[in-house]
């Protein structure tokens, strides 16, 4: 269940007051909630000052008519299920009324067994409607894109633009930025969201297999085919299909990928039945396909067919702002599965973190949240925790191509950042044990921004 009130209100239009009278008492007997008025724009009123589940509007009235009124519905409400009502109905006027979103057209004299039938499956769609809707905010949800650095923000915005089309989309980036991450979104955020995402990974199928896993084989196609299975483009016919590591492809394949692309054509292996699909492929690569074309080990005529929307995912050094947000809910995600209280990231901790250069990228940082998260003893991760090389690579990265005073803030902060964990966040002991007056002290820990953890 998410959360719907099990009693179905609905709206009804109608001038006639014999009519809304009837019909209220009709409708309350079979256990709904109603509301009445008489005419268009009292209607908009109601709707305003308390959405229904379902409208039942007569066509003919005076002022507006109903037509007039189910456009403005639709146009402010698009989820909220309207029904027709007219005395005089011709075929035209039901089919404007469904070219205008109405859900069903019921001729007057209303038939009670009809008219309740008629709004049980309209509120039914509604309902389906709804949870699909909540179903898919929990699924962009889940396959959320932490980080709010300017590139990341650049990517979301392009994901979003890009999402709603049909066009092909070539992700690259280095191993392990969530190259399958922005696929997903791209997906949950498409048209498609309510169709099969299915992911390849070209580089984990041997050769002599791809051709089989991406286009299914025939029973007798080759031994031990004992029977017929379908293929991966098969499988995701009307969603999307995700092609990872693109790159790793023969020529050979990459052909028939090709024409899979151009004609939206197939057949499986030792079959000679050839098979529509209509899929969107996401492909995604960590190499240069430039130069994987003058190498010729790529296909100039492929890569242009998916390179219709490219997308780069930044490396995690390229984005050192984002990596607190990614530990805290690395840190919160793995507590919770274990069963444990969310641990605390010292800050001393989280600075070597910013610092490290993260060659796997956001991948190595989650399986390092991971394993501190369940051999760490305590309520806190600090930063004698962290691995030996992780604090050397941290010193050396975050200090590399910085101006001699750059480097010496630097120095400074780390050197602070320590000093104050030593003392427990006592700011008065810390200031005794450098020999620094209180008031100093706090003016450098406002200038490099530090601020005590929470406890």
């Amino acid at each position: 269940m998410l959360g719907y009130s099990t009693v179905s209100r609905i709206l009804i239009v109608d001038d006639e007051e014999s009519i809304r009278r009837s019909l209220a008492g009709i409708l309350s007997d079979e256990g709904f909630e109603t509301g009445s008025v008489g005419d268009g724009e009292r209607a908009l009123t109601a709707v305003r000052e308390k959405v229904p589940d379902l409208v039942l509007l007569d066509i003919a009235m005076p002022g507006r008519d109903g037509l007039e009124i189910l456009e403005e519905l639709r146009a402010t409400w698009p989820h909220l299920p309207v029904v027709m009502m007219s005395g005089h109905g011709t075929i035209e006027t039901a089919v404007r009324a469904t070219q205008l979103g109405a859900f069903d057209f019921i001729e007057k004299p209303l038939s009670v067994e009809k008219l309740l039938l008629t709004l049980r499956h309209g509120l039914e769609r509604s309902r389906l409607e709804r949870e699909n809707r909540a179903l898919r905010a929990e699924s962009l949800r889940a396959h959320e894109i932490l980080g709010e650095s300017a590139p990341m923000g650049k990517l979301k915005e392009q994901i979003g633009m890009a999402a709603p089309t049909n066009g092909w989309v070539l992700i690259t980036g280095e191993n392990g930025t969530g190259k399958e991450m922005v696929a997903k979104q791209v997906h949950v955020q498409s048209r498609r969201a309510d169709q099969p995402f299915v992911e390849v990974n070209c580089a984990a199928i041997p050769e002599e297999l791809i051709e089989s896993e991406l286009f299914g084989y025939e029973k007798g196609a080759f031994t031990g085919a004992v029977s017929r299975k379908r293929g991966r483009f098969e499988l995701a016919d009307q969603g999307t299909i995700f092609l990872d590591e693109i790159a790793d492809m023969s020529l050979r394949t990459q052909a028939k990928i090709l024409r899979i692309l151009q004609e939206h054509k197939f057949e499986r292996v030792g079959g000679t039945e050839t098979l529509e699909v209509d899929v969107r492929v996401i492909a995604a690569t960590n190499k240069s396909l430039e130069k994987e074309i003058q190498e010729g080990r790529f296909r100039e005529d492929l890569y242009y067919r998916l390179n219709v929307i490219p997308f780069h995912v930044p490396a995690l050094r390229e984005r050192r702002e984002d990596i607190p947000v990614l530990v805290r809910a690395f840190v919160e995600e793995f507590c919770s599965d274990a069963g444990m209280p969310t641990k605390e990231v010292a800050a001393r901790a989280m600075s070597l973190l910013q610092g490290y250069s993260w060659p796997g990228n956001v991948r190595e940082l989650r399986n390092l949240m991971e394993r501190l998260v369940l051999l760490t003893p305590g309520s806190k991760l600090r930063a004698a925790d962290l691995p030996d090389e992780l604090r050397a690579g941290a010193r050396r990265g975050g200090r590399s191509g910085l101006s001699l005073e750059a480097a010496r803030r630097e120095f400074e902060r780390g050197f602070l950042l320590d000093r104050l964990e030593e003392n427990g966040w006592n700011i008065s002991r810390t200031a005794e044990s450098i020999g620094m007056a209180r008031e100093s002290l706090s003016r450098k820990l406002r200038a490099f921004g530090i601020k005590a953890p929470r406890d």
